[in-house]
């Protein structure tokens, strides 16, 4: 699905992923920072509002659902 505006419930720098909350992906949507808009060093904060693409996948670390494009609202 494309366009769902959601909420970044945990992001780690470290290891460069995080959880996506929203209504149209319950449980959380996985994220990888290559998914993120941009070049170079990419980072979500935990609170931030994003505007994500996602696909439905069988197991992706515990989660139904995994980020294709993240990006900040408007871009």
């Amino acid at each position: 699905m494309s366009d769902t505006t959601g909420t970044v419930r945990e992001w780690n720098d470290v290891e460069g992923w995080g959880v996506i909350d929203s209504a149209a992906t319950p449980g959380g949507c996985w994220a990888f920072f290559s998914a993120i808009d941009g070049t170079g060093f990419r980072t979500l904060t935990v609170g931030d509002t994003v505007v994500f693409d996602w696909e439905q996948v069988t197991d992706q670390d515990g989660y139904r659902y995994r980020a294709i494009r993240v990006a900040q609202p408007g871009q």
